[in-house]
């Protein structure tokens, strides 16, 4: 059997455009997984997860099966779920709460924090057998900032703090939406397969061309003012931003203040209906950035890989395959805020429920994409709108354009074509 050519990613992604086999070719899709999911940082989950001691949580990082648990020093661990023995999947329950994991095989025992506490029959291991170095693995390196957690798989590469960049702003600005500063993400998981590649999810959850036409029937429901928020036709000001290292947003944050109340991203929700929320933000902030919080409301953004803030809501990507991907889905509860969370709640089920208005139209949209892709010709996607009109934001020093431009998907394809051409 020969060795596999190298693939020159070079020449597969342009400034404005990129060839269709990126999404087709299964090896590059096992490119991405050493290149992006191994080698560089994801999100995982959130430590509101796994609030208690032998708290468990299964999760993938790229291929690799891991488990976020809470250990017995309080300490968040991202454990490799794997067995020190014969490498059988130590946990195979999706969640729960554990003093110890038992290998089914074997028997083999280690404690929620991942050191070993048993081995059946243990003579048979010799005398220099050492329990203390056979623990379940640790990620190599971990990092959580305001209760997001972070790995990466590699040793050594580009820090935590390189990598999150000035994008950590867009994580500061949801956990903001709380009285207390903190978000909560244990109201369960909604789960849906895509028969399309992953890259078309982060493509498209910041891409605000398409909302007038993919989501036509939600625009026909909202009022005016929301259904405005995609036409710049119309004189929106809504931006799309590159936040840098395949960071994305869109920012409808100046067509918030424009109109000058709060909560018109949750609706239009009057503030004398939430009353509690609206005087714990005032007490935490100040009136004023009280204000800015609940006119400009929570993100809508990528943090790449694999995060998306979607307003209140936060969803996550795993990949499977080059045409296949599980994206996850959960409000965003707000600490200190039931006025808030009880509203959210119902928002995600008419949004990102398979019977809503938001994501059954963007999952029929990724998979017709992949089906497009097995036609031959044309080769490339073109990503060129608004290439020509892209400027520096002075007050942000982004590189921003209209709400309807390619500029995320460019941002993205950037950060790209920089991890994938680097040596394997």
């Amino acid at each position: 059997m020969g060795v596999q050519k190298s693939i020159a990613y070079e020449g597969l992604v342009r400034p404005d455009r990129v060839h269709g086999s990126l999404y087709t070719n299964p090896a590059v899709f096992s490119d991405e997984m050493d290149r992006i999911f191994h080698k560089g940082w994801s999100f995982v989950g959130h430590t509101s997860e796994v609030p208690d001691i032998g708290d468990f949580r299964r999760r993938q990082i790229g291929l690799q099966p891991v488990i976020i648990t809470r250990a017995p020093d309080n300490e968040v661990r991202v454990l490799f779920n794997r067995c020190t023995h014969r490498g059988n999947m130590i946990c195979a329950k999706e969640s729960g709460n554990t003093a110890t994991f038992v290998c089914p095989y074997h028997g083999w025992t280690f404690g929620v924090g991942g050191e070993m506490r048993g081995v059946p029959q243990q003579g048979g291991m010799g005398k220099d057998f050492d329990k203390s170095a056979m623990g379940l693995a640790n990620v190599p390196r971990l990092q959580i900032y305001r209760g997001f957690i972070f790995a990466c798989l590699a040793a050594e590469g580009p820090s935590f703090d390189s990598y999150l960049g000035k994008a950590r702003k867009l994580l500061d600005r949801a956990c903001d939406m709380s009285p207390d500063g903190e978000i909560d993400l244990s109201a369960g998981w909604l789960k849906h397969r895509f028969h399309a590649n992953w890259k078309m999810l982060p493509e498209n959850n910041t891409d605000g061309y398409h909302v007038n036409v993919a989501h036509a029937s939600l625009m026909r429901a909202v009022n005016a003012f929301s259904a405005q928020a995609f036409d710049e036709e119309k004189g929106d000001n809504s931006v799309t931003r590159d936040w840098g290292g395949g960071h994305t947003e869109l920012d409808f944050a100046a067509r918030y203040h424009q109109s000058g109340r709060p909560f018109q991203w949750f609706g239009g929700v009057p503030a004398a209906k939430m009353p509690d929320y609206v005087a714990r933000m005032e007490q935490t902030y100040g009136k004023d950035m009280a204000q800015k919080h609940m006119i400009e409301g929570p993100p809508h953004a990528i943090i790449f890989p694999n995060l998306f803030l979607a307003e209140l809501n936060i969803s996550f990507l795993i990949p499977v395959s080059a045409n296949e991907v599980i994206q996850y889905y959960t409000p965003m509860l707000l600490k200190g805020a039931p006025e808030v969370n009880a509203r959210a709640l119902r928002q995600t089920e008419g949004a990102m429920g398979p019977g809503s208005f938001l994501l059954p139209d963007d999952a029929c949209m990724a998979e017709r994409n992949q089906l497009g892709l097995a036609a031959q010709s044309p080769e490339w996607l073109d990503l060129r709108r608004g290439l020509e009109r892209e400027y520096t934001d002075p007050e942000t020093g982004l590189l921003s354009s209209a709400v309807s431009d390619e500029i995320t998907n460019r941002s993205f394809w950037k950060e790209y074509l920089q991890l994938m051409s680097q040596a394997a």
